[in-house]
């Protein structure tokens, strides 16, 4: 077996994880099983995660990280506010239509660390690391098109996860492409609302004498 950096055999040891409890759900994903499907020796796996919480805290922000990589891409500035938010929301759309199975497992990680005695903790991170993420988002939007909020960013961004999430729930459920992208449009339009231009005014032309 070729030899790794630890950082690089963690994130294909997080990766192969997501694929087999995406598969086969996570309380009959074992180590020996995301050993098996990485291609490795349960050894390397033990090396590389002490513990089963570390491997699921892994799984939780690496695919916050698969679907924020494309949302960040997607929300540079546009001609107006509205289709910035619009294509940021789609981008994160496009991803749960693409890997409806990789989504399901959030939830399934939620219910499963709440239910399991000591893992309590990795769902309250799963959520503050959404908000965390939607503030990261919300301020490179503001950024990017000379914009402020009339609420505060942790407000919106708390809002956005919480909405997102239960969207994304409600489409695994009954499928609704269409409700779904109505939705999207509505939630961008009030985004757009919350939002004040903070560029200063055009001087005024010069009166003639």
């Amino acid at each position: 077996m070729a030899r790794m950096p630890v950082a690089q055999r963690r994130r294909q040891l997080t990766e192969a994880a997501i694929r087999a409890m995406a598969r086969d759900g996570v309380p009959r994903t074992t180590t020996r099983s995301i050993a098996a499907e990485a291609g490795v020796s349960l050894s390397v796996f033990h090396y590389c995660f002490d513990s089963k919480q570390a491997l699921l805290e892994s799984v939780i922000e690496t695919i916050t990280e698969h679907y924020l990589t494309v949302v960040k891409a997607a929300i540079r500035p546009r001609t107006t506010l509205r289709e910035t938010v619009r294509a940021g929301f789609q981008a994160y759309w496009d991803h749960v239509r693409t890997h409806p199975a990789e989504h399901m497992l959030t939830y399934e990680l939620t219910q499963y660390a709440l239910r399991e005695p000591g893992f309590e903790h990795l769902a309250r991170r799963q959520h503050e690391l959404y908000c965390a993420t939607y503030a990261e988002l919300v301020e490179q939007v503001c950024l990017g098109m000379g914009t402020g909020l009339r609420v505060p960013v942790p407000v919106l961004a708390r809002y956005l996860a919480a909405m997102t999430d239960g969207l994304t729930l409600n489409f695994l459920v009954l499928g609704d492409a269409a409700a779904a992208a109505a939705i999207l449009d509505m939630v961008s339009d009030h985004v757009a609302g919350l939002v004040h231009d903070e560029r200063p005014l055009p001087s005024p032309e010069p009166l003639l004498p």
